[in-house]
This record gives C-alpha cells, sequence and structure tokens, in this order.
C-alpha cells in the first residue's frame, strides 16, 4: 500500500527539444533562461533530489550526492500544449496536432454558438492575449453583452465574461454549448471560460477559471488506476484536462499555494493511490505573461512546499508501502522568448522518496515514461501503450534481484 503524488509544473521545461525547429522554438529554455536573470535562485529541495545534475540542465548547480532518481523527458506526440503533454504521461500517443485557429473560428462556428447559447452576438474572433483583449474590450462587453471569443497558438476555444454580466456558471453553460459544437475537424483541444472582473483599475481574471477538454482515450493510466480500486485524486485543473476520465475525487484551486495546500491535505484523505497535482501558475500567470521575475519567485515558493511535503510524506516500512513523489512538465513556456506562446522543450523527471536509489535516468523517449513508472510504483502489472518504466532502476529490492 502507498501513494504516489505527482506534481506537474505546468510549463517548466528545461531546454529545446530536437524537433524545435519545427515548433519554431530554437532556442527556448524556460528554466535556463530563468536561472540567467536570477542565478542565486534558492531551490535547495530541488536540487537536493538531482534537479541540477539531469543531463543537458542549464543554470542549476548540481549536488554532489543526489537523494533521488532524475533525468529528462523527450515529448513524443505532435505538440506542445497542456492537454497533449498531460496525456502523454498517461499513456496516450498524439501523433497530430489539434487544430488551431490563426484566423479564428469559422463563420458557421460563431453562428451555431450564438444561436444555441442564446447571447446577442460575441466579440472578436481571433488571437490574443488574454489579459489584454478584455481590457480592451470589457466596457463594450459589458454594455453589449456579447462575450469575448479568442484563441492562442494552442488549439483552444475561449470565452471570456464579466462576472458582473454573466455568472461563472452561465459561463460553464455556454463553454458546455460550444464544447458540443466543436467536434470532427474542429475538436480543439479546450474550450476555456475566462471570467474576469473590474478592480477599481482595470479587468482581470478570476479564479473560476474553467477548461473543458475533449475526452482522452481510453483506457488510460487514470482509468486503470481507478478500475484497480485505487484513488485517483486530482487536484488544479487535472480534472478538466481529462474530462474527469479515471478520476475518483477533485478539487480546484486558486493559485500554486492552494494547490501544493490541496496536495498535502490530500495525504490525510488518500491512503492507496494517485494524488495528480497541477501547478498553473508557472504557465498562466508567469510564462505567458513574460514575468521572469515572478516565474523565479514562484519556484523558490514551490520549493518551499515541496520541502514540507517531503517532510510529511509515510516512511518506507516495506516493498509497498511508501509514499513517492514524482515531479515533471507538460511543456515549456519561457518567459524570456518570442512570442507569448508555449515551446517545445525537453522536461525534468524527478523521483524522490526516502527508499529511492538515487541514481541518473538520463534521457527517456516519451513524457509516458513518468505515467509507466506511477504504474509500476502503485504495483499495477500493466504496460501503457508508450512509455518505460523506470522501477527497476530506482527500486533497492529491483536492483538485489538483478544482481
Amino acid at each position: 500500500m502507498g501513494r504516489v503524488i505527482w506534481i506537474v509544473l505546468d510549463s517548466v521545461g528545461m531546454g529545446e527539444a530536437p524537433d524545435a525547429a519545427d515548433f519554431d522554438d530554437v532556442g527556448c529554455n524556460t528554466i535556463g533562461h530563468i536561472m540567467e536573470r536570477f542565478p542565486d535562485l534558492e531551490i535547495p529541495n530541488l536540487r537536493s533530489i538531482g534537479y541540477g545534475n539531469i543531463d543537458g540542465m542549464v543554470g542549476v548547480k548540481p549536488v554532489e550526492k543526489p537523494i533521488g532518481a532524475y533525468g529528462r523527458l523527450r515529448e513524443l506526440s505532435a505538440g506542445k500544449d497542456t492537454t497533449i503533454g498531460h496525456w502523454e504521461m498517461v499513456g496516450i500517443h498524439t501523433p497530430e496536432r489539434f487544430p488551431t485557429y490563426p484566423d479564428g473560428f469559422p463563420k458557421e462556428i460563431i453562428d451555431e454558438f450564438i444561436e444555441k447559447s442564446g447571447v446577442p452576438g460575441i466579440l472578436y474572433n481571433g488571437v490574443a492575449s488574454g489579459t489584454t483583449i478584455i481590457n480592451e474590450l470589457g466596457d463594450e462587453m459589458k454594455a453589449t453583452r456579447k462575450p469575448i471569443v479568442y484563441t492562442s497558438a494552442d488549439s483552444v476555444f475561449q470565452i471570456a465574461c464579466d462576472e458582473s454580466v454573466y455568472s461563472p456558471e452561465e459561463l460553464y453553460e455556454m463553454c458546455r454549448v460550444a464544447r458540443s459544437i466543436l467536434t470532427g475537424k474542429h475538436n480543439v483541444a479546450r474550450v476555456i471560460a475566462r471570467p474576469y472582473v473590474w478592480d477599481g483599475e482595470k479587468y482581470v481574471r478570476t479564479s473560476n477559471r474553467r477548461d473543458f477538454s475533449r475526452k482522452p482515450d481510453e483506457p488510460n493510466l487514470l482509468t486503470i488506476i481507478r478500475d484497480r480500486g485505487k484513488a485517483v485524486y486530482a487536484v488544479g485543473k487535472i480534472e478538466d484536462i481529462f474530462a474527469g476520465s479515471g478520476i475518483t475525487e477533485a478539487v480546484h484551486t486558486r493559485d500554486n499555494e492552494d494547490g501544493m495546500d490541496k496536495t498535502i491535505e490530500a495525504l490525510d484523505k488518500v491512503k492507496d493511490g494517485l494524488i495528480f497535482t497541477n501547478l498553473v501558475e508557472f504557465d498562466s500567470t508567469w510564462g505567458h505573461r513574460r514575468d521572469v521575475e515572478g516565474y523565479a519567485r514562484g519556484l523558490e515558493r514551490f520549493d518551499k512546499r515541496l520541502g514540507e511535503l517531503m517532510e510529511k510524506m509515510g516512511t518506507y516500512k516495506g516493498e509497498h508501502s511508501s509514499d513517492i513523489i514524482v515531479i515533471t512538465a507538460d511543456h515549456g513556456c519561457d518567459p524570456t522568448f518570442k512570442g507569448t506562446d508555449h515551446t517545445r522543450e525537453y522536461v525534468p523527471f524527478l523521483l524522490y522518496a526516502p527508499w529511492i536509489v538515487p541514481c541518473n535516468l538520463h534521457t527517456g523517449s516519451s513524457f509516458a515514461d513518468s505515467g509507466a513508472t506511477v504504474m509500476s510504483l502503485l504495483t499495477i502489472g500493466e504496460k501503457l501503450p508508450i512509455g518505460e518504466s523506470r522501477w527497476i532502476e530506482i527500486h533497492p529490492a529491483s536492483i538485489a534481484n538483478n544482481h
């Protein structure tokens, strides 16, 4: 009996992937460029596990004797967004990119959305920065009651509304309508509710964001864990990313701090299974907004909370009775890079438990290596369609049996 605490540092990539040129991302390096600006960044807990010892890591000082296992993973699927990244982690390969709309959505999609949602029309319909577009059109939205519809370089249909005009629940219903329309060749990865309010000086987003994702393939790692009678406790936007697939219980969060609070609290609730956490502020608040200092300070705050989590973990009492922390990312979002989009990068792969055999895991060929390893850690004897478990390299009994 044991638990895996799987934490996704949303967008914290670690250097351009070999195919970065295919995504116009040559030269990106999320953590490397942050460390260039803030070389004295204090992340002692990440470093102690082996963060700075990962092959290809730039800027983070290695430690002499890491206490965890450390490596990096390369994405196999054709994308660099949240959905594709997370889906690959649980064993879903996406060989073709989800549809994107650099020129806005087709007229027939918008017309059907207006008709079925009952709104008096929409504003915009193009690629935009969310924080910019709500301030450009916020007054008009309030006057006309027309939702703001926009997209990005990702496969997303985003709807922004002032909470004083439409309640979050009313906005969510609009998103459900859009989700039902966006099928077939227009089956976008996510429909995103973007509620906002006036703070006295400008329009600002609230924490009532919701993602309405396309359904993932099943079975996947989460449904397999659930069907084995174990918990899949989702923290943050995990439930939305997987459209509820395989989730046994979920809690949404306001920000990274709340996400870590909920993750630590989950240790008192989940006795056997997976605690799966996404910390989205790295991406949404600092990465896309190109806030390098905010990103750096967010990493320091996460590192402190990681220390709390490491202290609260269960201790090793037998072959399958210990908690283990797995840390990775879903893509990059280099805040020093051109534009405001995600970046095609390697992601870190860190594992820590008091019993773990520290080692260099080098480079895995798929994000699904993390999911395959989670499956082994939960003693589920199945194999995902993609991904290789690294269990045998980190578990003392496995190593002893192979010597």
